[in-house]
C-alpha cells in the first residue's frame, strides 16, 4: 500500500489591523511626537541635574568643612579673640545693613578698576612688544623682574608718601603691583604663539590693528585671562594696604577701624564680604567672559 505523508497546512496570515493612533501618536511610533523621540529629552534632564550637582558639591563641601572647622576651633578655645560662627554671622548681617558698607565697597571697586585698567593696557602693549622685539625685551626685563620682587606693601607706602590722600595714590599703587605679573604672562603667551601665524600676517601685510584684533588677542586669550586673575588678586591685596595707611574711606580703612577696636568679628565680617565680592567677579565676570570669548576653541572630549 502506498504510504501517505501528512502535510500540515500553514496557518493563514492574520489580517493586519490599523495601528492605534492613541498608542503610536500622530506620526507613528518613532515619529517626533512618539514616546521614542521624547526619551532623549527625559534622559537629558537628569544628566543636567547630575552635572549641576557635581559642580556645586565640591564648593558646598569646602564651605561646610571651613565653617565646621572654625566653629570647632572657637568652641575649643573659648576665647573672645576667636568668635564663633553665630557671632561672626551677626556682625556680617549688621555690616551689610549699613549704608557705610556700600559706600566703602564702591570707593574700593572704583580704585581697583582704574588701577587695573591702567595696568592691563600697559601690560598688553609692553608684553606684546617684548615678545616680538628683542631690544624691547631686554629693555623692560629688569623693570618686570624688579616689579615682581618688590612687595605690595612697599608700593603702598611709597604711593602714600608721593601722592597723599588722593585718587592717584591707590590707582598708581594698584597699577605698579599688577602690571609686572600681567606683562610677564602676556610676554610668555606671545612667545608661545605659532610662528606660521606671524608669517601669514607678514605675507598678507596685515595692518597693526588687524593683527591685534584677529591674531594676537585671540591667541593670547588664555594668557590674558590668567594674567588678569593674578593681577586682580594682587590688586585686592594692595588696595587694602593703601586704604589702611593713606585713605579715609574704603574697605581697607574700615578693616583698620575694626582692628583698632579689637573687634575680631568685625574684621572677619568685612573680610568675608570682600572675599564674596571677589568671588562674584571671578565666577560671574571672568569665567563668563572666558566661556564667551573662548567658545570657538575645541574642547577635549576625553
Amino acid at each position: 500500500m502506498p504510504r501517505h505523508t501528512a502535510v500540515s497546512a500553514a496557518p493563514a496570515p492574520a489580517a493586519s489591523s490599523p495601528p492605534d493612533p492613541a498608542a503610536t501618536g500622530p506620526t507613528g511610533p518613532t515619529g517626533p511626537t512618539g514616546s521614542a523621540s521624547s526619551a532623549p529629552g527625559r534622559r537629558g534632564r537628569p544628566a543636567a541635574g547630575r552635572a549641576a550637582v557635581r559642580a556645586v558639591l565640591p564648593v558646598a563641601a569646602f564651605f561646610v568643612l571651613l565653617v565646621g572647622g572654625w566653629q570647632l576651633v572657637a568652641s575649643r578655645s573659648d576665647n573672645v579673640l576667636v568668635p564663633d560662627v553665630p557671632t561672626v554671622w551677626s556682625a556680617l548681617s549688621d555690616t551689610v545693613t549699613q549704608p557705610l558698607f556700600y559706600d566703602s565697597l564702591g570707593a574700593t571697586l572704583l580704585r581697583v578698576g582704574l588701577g587695573f585698567a591702567l595696568a592691563f593696557v600697559t601690560a598688553v602693549v609692553v608684553g606684546i612688544a617684548m615678545g616680538r622685539v628683542e631690544f624691547v625685551r631686554r629693555f623692560f626685563e629688569p623693570a618686570v623682574l624688579i616689579g615682581l620682587t618688590v612687595p605690595g606693601l612697599v608700593w603702598a607706602l611709597l604711593c602714600v608718601i608721593w601722592f597723599g590722600v588722593s585718587l592717584t595714590n591707590p590707582v598708581v599703587a594698584v597699577a605698579l603691583s599688577a602690571a609686572p605679573a600681567l606683562t610677564l604672562s602676556i610676554y610668555q603667551g606671545t612667545r608661545a604663539m605659532d610662528s606660521e601665524l606671524h608669517e601669514m600676517a607678514y605675507v598678507y601685510r596685515f595692518s597693526l590693528t588687524t593683527k591685534l584684533r584677529y591674531l594676537w588677542l585671540p591667541s593670547l586669550l588664555p594668557a590674558l585671562l590668567s594674567g588678569a586673575r593674578l593681577g586682580l588678586s594682587l590688586s585686592w591685596k594692595v588696595i587694602v594696604l593703601v586704604e589702611m595707611f593713606g585713605m579715609s574711606s574704603g574697605v581697607g580703612y574700615e578693616l583698620n577701624n575694626q582692628f583698632a577696636a579689637q573687634n575680631v568679628a568685625g574684621v572677619l565680617s568685612w573680610t568675608l564680604l570682600f572675599a564674596l565680592v571677589m568671588a562674584v567677579l571671578e565666577y560671574g565676570v571672568l569665567q563668563s567672559l572666558e566661556r564667551r570669548l573662548g567658545r570657538w576653541r575645541k574642547a577635549a572630549t576625553v
